[in-house]
């Protein structure tokens, strides 16, 4: 894992090297004796040894060999960090424990339980309350400025905000698993900020947060899936982890959004950004239903002709279509419309107007007059009527209306004048 190998960086080979075993300065602690030259050699043979296999082999020769020793406590030390080298988290705990026990102060134990106590999950272990009680004193101690003995206070505030933002996401984890998500979007979040290079934090924000089950802030839940999944910088999730946690985003984003619209730009965002803008929003379903009912609201004191032609239309389409008509509408002269033109019959002089009401081009009413309206009119041509209907059909969509001229308004035909035609000149008798 990246992280782990950050963490390697910042503990083993940067400025908190200082805190732990100085191999060279064993032999010269005062009133400490080794017991032969043979617990020396082994001793020297570990402290040139750089690989942590061979190194905990020779380890456990020491131990098995002198059990009782001047140096155990450097040993124990020794222990830690080979373990944790070698990623055995049980036993790099249980030795924190024993040096805590004997120095509840130690840094490098401090750390590693800080540390590795999260990593118990990637082993399919559950942490006892005990191990989760653990982790929360020790982050909260170097949080509380612990800090590495052997280090000036300049070369410790390089690598304090690394550390520091170890113990907030350990402090998160522990409240994660013990289903506090306001208290772990907290500390991950304070972790996120002093170090934005993690994939896995913002994984974590983005579960706690949908945990807490506001719908204000689901946005927010999933840009930190989308943070995740998109970030492949120093630190981010494993390939395959990515893959997973995109294809969550997906979902969620899906299925919160109504579609797939503005996930490639949130993906980009978010890839270059680890924490959402303020006042970020992604338009839910939720927000579209409800603006489209405020529009339909809206449009309804705007236009109540359409919102009752909705209505009627909905009714005529129901089940109970024909009882509606028979009782509530034929024969009844209905308020006024507002339709265009889509046809006539016949072309000029027409008796049948076919009309749009709903839409203004898709046919859904017909008008008819008992005598010919004059001339003509363009389709689209707006019109109002009033009338009385006199039967319909529900596919498709239609309601015949008988009309009276009186109540139509708008139609602008007129008769073409007669043809000029010349007087009749007579011949003289």
């Amino acid at each position: 894992m990246k992280e782990r190998k950050l963490m390697w960086t910042v503990v083993l080979t940067g400025v908190l090297s200082a805190s732990l075993v100085s191999l060279s300065a064993f032999a010269q602690q005062a009133q400490k004796n080794w017991k032969d030259r043979a617990e020396y050699d082994l001793f020297d043979a570990i402290s040139k040894d750089n690989a942590p296999a061979s190194k905990l082999d020779k380890l456990n020769q020491w131990k098995d060999k002198y059990p009782v020793s001047d140096y155990a406590d450097a040993r124990d030390t020794l222990f830690l960090t080979t373990y944790a080298a070698l990623g055995k988290v049980q036993e790099a705990l249980a030795t924190a424990k024993t040096i805590q026990a004997r120095d509840a102060n130690d840094f490098t134990a401090l750390y590693y339980t800080t540390y590795l106590t999260p990593l118990l999950a990637n082993l399919n272990v559950t942490a006892t309350p005990e191990q989760l009680d653990a982790a929360d004193k020790c982050a909260n101690a170097i949080l509380g400025g612990a800090k590495p003995p052997n280090v000036s206070d300049a070369d410790w505030q390089k690598a304090k905000g690394d550390v520091e933002a170890i113990a907030h996401k350990t402090l998160g984890w522990t409240a994660m698993t013990r289903k506090q998500p306001d208290a772990a979007e907290t500390e991950f979040k304070k972790s996120l900020a002093q170090n934005p290079k993690s994939g896995e934090i913002p994984y974590w924000l983005g579960i706690v947060i949908r945990q807490e089950r506001k719908p204000e802030k689901m946005s927010e839940a999933i840009y930190y899936y989308a943070r995740a999944a998109a970030y492949d910088g120093d630190g981010a999730l494993a390939p395959a982890g990515r893959t997973a946690v995109n294809q969550q985003f997906k979902e969620i984003y899906t299925k919160y959004h109504g579609g797939a619209e503005g996930m490639d730009q949130l993906m980009a965002q978010a890839k270059t950004n680890p924490m959402p803008p303020d006042n970020f929003k992604i338009v839910s379903t939720a927000d579209l239903e409800k603006a489209k009912l405020e529009k339909e609201e809206a449009d309804a004191k705007a236009h109540p002709d359409i919102a009752l032609w909705k209505s009627i239309k909905d009714a005529l389409t129901g089940a109970s279509a024909q009882s509606y008509f028979d009782s509530s509408m034929k024969d009844a002269l209905l308020p006024q419309f507002t339709a265009k033109v889509v046809s006539m019959e016949p072309a000029m002089k027409p008796k049948t107007l076919v009309v749009s009401i709903l839409d203004g081009s898709t046919a859904d009413a017909t008008l008819k007059f008992e005598t010919p309206l004059p001339g003509k009119v363009d389709p689209g041509t707006e019109i109002k009527f009033q009338g009385a209907p006199e039967s319909y059909t529900g596919a498709p969509f239609m309601v015949v209306f008988n009309v009276e001229r009186k109540n139509l308004e708008g139609w602008t035909g007129t008769n073409p004048a007669p043809p000029h035609r010349a007087p009749v000149r007579r011949k003289p008798q």
